[in-house]
């Protein structure tokens, strides 16, 4: 099988995992994307701690993983009403304190040459993928109700950008975006992302009525300013390891990471926006 036949067969399931997740329940929602979370954090832990090896940076990975995940599983309780203490929100980040400085008490006992900087690495796992994707469930029960297509909305905006600066830098890029950090990425591609994704976003408009048309056009400026950033952060972390793709779970297309990387960033922005509606 050709590797243009893998990459187009996988671009299909991927597509249908993610619609059939987003729209089929909030439950297959939250599953989907709390394997999406766990999946991301634990190929971020394998890049960022490959200098590592043994028993004990497996534990540490353990412990990163555990730590990333843990703002989206307290949020998503809440949105799915599996609690509904009235000062749940305020208990659980007070309980997240000690979990966070169980980072601190482990490296004590690994005997490590760098343990702050594993301490930062396993933070910035939360801060970087976890708090995201915890802020997507925000997006994703906006005012409260289960609103997949907004969800729908970003994820279109953040594939059709990537697909039109892909095709419009492959065809008259020239001038090199960031050559530093990623030597292919064009400002013709980067152009044709945005005029590709405004595009998109007011189609959205005319299919959802969830938001109105400023609010697609604006979340469009955000998903082709800050989901085409995105993409190159992570360009920098893997540039700075030397690797090509974060993982290869995605056959043709790297890793979960690989795909999500544009979205995870974009996240905090467009959640703002939305709440502050």
């Amino acid at each position: 099988m050709s590797t243009f036949v893998r990459r187009v067969l996988t671009a299909i399931v991927f597509v249908a995992v993610m619609v059939g997740g987003v729209y089929t329940h909030p439950y297959t929602f939250v599953g989907l994307f709390a394997i999406i979370t766990g999946l991301s954090i634990w190929e971020y832990l394998n890049l960022a701690l490959a200098e590592t090896k043994g028993r004990r940076d497996g534990n540490r990975k353990v412990l990163g993983l555990f730590l990333g995940v843990i703002p989206f599983l307290l949020v998503a309780f809440q949105k799915l009403e599996l609690v509904h203490h009235a000062q749940y929100v305020w208990y659980a980040s007070v309980l997240m304190l000690p979990l966070i400085f169980s980072a601190f008490v482990y490296e004590m006992y690994t005997a490590s040459e760098k343990p702050f900087a594993n301490i930062g690495i396993l933070l910035l796992g939360m801060v970087y993928i976890g708090i995201p994707f915890a802020l997507l469930l925000l997006i994703g029960f906006y005012q409260d109700t289960f609103s997949p297509n907004i969800v729908f909305g970003l994820l279109a905006l953040t594939w059709m950008n990537d697909t039109g600066a892909y095709l419009v830098g492959s065809q008259i890029g020239k001038n090199k975006l960031f050559p530093r950090i990623s030597p292919g990425k064009t400002w013709e591609g980067s152009a044709g992302g945005v005029i590709v994704t405004f595009i998109v976003g007011y189609l959205l408009s005319l299919i959802f009525d969830d938001l109105r048309l400023q609010d697609w056009l604006v979340l469009a400026g955000i998903v082709a300013l800050f989901g085409s950033i995105g993409d190159l952060v992570e360009s920098m972390l893997k540039r700075s390891l030397n690797i090509k793709d974060s993982g290869n779970l995605l056959p043709g297309h790297g890793g979960i990471l690989d795909r999500f990387d544009a979205f995870i960033f974009l996240l905090p922005f467009a959640a703002t926006y939305l709440l502050l509606l």
